[in-house]
């Protein structure tokens, strides 16, 4: 049961990036905001704090506002300038990442901290750690939007075909934008749960957690709706990435092995999500196919001779 809660405390934050990186993922996009993003919240929402005075629930709800700004900037890159995703938030997640630096000094940010703020991540209800609710929040909140409500299926016209869905009337910019800024809202929380953790800020933490996060988010491409990205998918994703992790660490795995782990998951990951991709595509239009060719035999045979 420890294992357990050391599973579900020290994945939580990976889980809730890796959703962060599925909502851009939905409308065809990647957002590298999941790892850069967390080093400068995550020491914003302590330095508040401990050198402004700030209490922590104006802290947060700061950093969470500065989170979507910086969202909204990616959006506009992507949308309307026109700037490969990949490209737009490797260029400004580097300048967010020289920000935290310059922020931080290069030195550790440590101070009293409200018992309420730590208790945003130190807290269990009926055993289990509370950071592992907030994932099924999320997870919930998102698996309805995307699969349960009109806003969802035009993300996924959106990701699937954005041409079409220009041509049916969908905003491609406004769905895009808003994408990245509800993913750089979601890595906002998981840098204040990362701060709440640690009590330190430091520059050093939260790339760690981007490739992790990614890897959550491509494999959960390849389970629950193969070739299809999707929020129960990602969760899943992570647990079977946990779970690798946690056996290496059992079994006494060298400090390399991780990062390779992860490495390699991410390789095979993409690699099954394009195969059951093609594979989904191509029984779409089998079906579609099928269901012409009736239709053409009916109306050959209504012809008049």
């Amino acid at each position: 049961m420890l294992t357990l809660q050391a599973i579900l405390s020290s994945k939580a934050k990976i889980a809730l990036l890796a959703l962060a990186a599925t909502i851009p993922m939905i409308v065809g996009k990647i957002d590298l905001n999941v790892g850069f993003g967390i080093v400068l919240w995550h020491i914003l929402a302590i330095t508040l704090q401990v050198e402004y005075g700030f209490s922590w629930e104006m802290a947060v709800l700061t950093v969470l506002a500065i989170s979507a700004l910086y969202g909204l900037l990616n959006g506009i890159l992507v949308a309307l300038a026109d700037i490969d995703s990949f490209v737009a938030t490797l260029g400004s997640g580097t300048v967010l990442y020289a920000i935290a630096l310059w922020h931080s000094g290069g030195r550790q940010i440590v101070g009293d901290l409200p018992d309420a703020f730590i208790a945003l991540h130190h807290t269990e209800i009926a055993g289990i750690p509370i950071v592992a609710f907030y994932v099924l929040i999320v997870a919930v909140v998102l698996w309805l939007i995307t699969e349960h409500t009109p806003l969802g299926r035009c993300m996924y016209a959106v990701g699937g075909n954005p041409a079409a869905a220009r041509l049916n009337g969908i905003s491609v910019n406004r769905f895009t934008i808003g994408a990245f800024i509800a993913s750089s809202v979601l890595t906002g929380f998981s840098g204040v749960l990362i701060a709440a953790e640690q009590g330190v800020g430091q520059a050093s933490v939260g790339m760690d957690y981007l490739l992790p996060a990614l890897v959550g988010a491509f494999l959960g491409s390849t389970t629950i709706r193969p070739g299809r990205v999707n929020v129960w998918g990602t969760v899943v994703g992570i647990a079977i990435l946990a779970i690798g992790i946690a056996g290496i660490q059992q079994f006494g795995g060298e400090f390399w092995v991780e990062p390779l782990f992860n490495g390699a998951t991410l390789l095979l990951s993409i690699t099954l999500a394009g195969y059951a991709q093609r594979r989904r595509l191509l029984n779409q239009k089998a079906v579609q196919r099928s269901q012409a060719t009736p239709a053409d035999n009916n109306n050959q045979t209504a012809t008049p001779p």
